[in-house]
């Protein structure tokens, strides 16, 4: 696999807390270097990026990283992110819904969001870290059932990462059509190569620009 491929599936990353915009452009010219699928930032830095970058494909976060936001609240930042220019959403499950059995509610959210961003990518991030293996296989069926764009492993600040035995079990159970990312902890070319020849279609990563050079 070049590097080439590589990078056209990779959403090039940077979403600590303390993030510069001067890292954010940086951040924002290697993804245009190196043609990476996405840039995937913090909402605050949406519109600003969007204005300065006019061909550049924008991903942001929403309720981040916790997901314990209230839906009206995801659902104001989606429309918010959106209007400022970013293309592709990536979205925090209430794990505590998960936690509950309350799985209405998790497919009502996914749903509420997936409407609001229409053509554009959602992606729905279940924090695998968190869950049983019953929960990440009822979640595969919920996010088909909400007709969002992919299934994402992980935010990269819970207590574990991406692991291939997910992505390899998101595979058997997801819906045609539901695209896989993994993200979190991805550091070495072999991970990348790895995650994709497992079925990923997109990696989400802070590392690329390193690992590649």
């Amino acid at each position: 696999m070049t590097n080439e491929e590589i990078l056209s599936h990779v959403d090039h990353t940077l979403l600590k807390a303390t993030a510069s915009w001067n890292e954010i452009r940086k951040l924002a010219e290697e993804a245009i270097q190196l043609k990476t699928a996405s840039v995937c930032i913090p909402p605050s830095f949406v519109k600003p990026v969007c204005q300065a970058f006019k061909n550049l494909n924008v991903c942001t976060v929403i309720g981040f990283p916790l997901g314990y936001s209230v839906t009206q609240a995801k659902m104001l930042e989606t429309e918010v992110a959106l209007g400022s220019g970013a293309l592709e959403i990536d979205m925090v499950i209430n794990i505590g819904d998960v936690k509950n059995g309350n799985f209405p509610a998790v497919l009502g959210e996914i749903k509420a969001l997936k409407k609001i961003t229409g053509k554009r990518i959602l992606k729905v991030i279940v924090e695998t870290c968190y869950l049983t293996r019953e929960e990440k296989i009822r979640l595969c069926k919920i996010v088909t059932e909400a007709g969002a764009d992919f299934i994402k492993t992980s935010t990269g600040f819970g207590s574990a990462g991406a692991v291939l035995e997910d992505v390899l079990l998101f595979k058997e159970q997801l819906g045609p059509g539901i695209r896989i990312k993994a993200a979190g902890g991805i550091r070495t070319r072999e991970d990348m190569e790895a995650y994709l020849g497992a079925g990923c279609d997109r990696l989400g990563t802070s590392s690329a620009a390193a690992i590649l050079a």
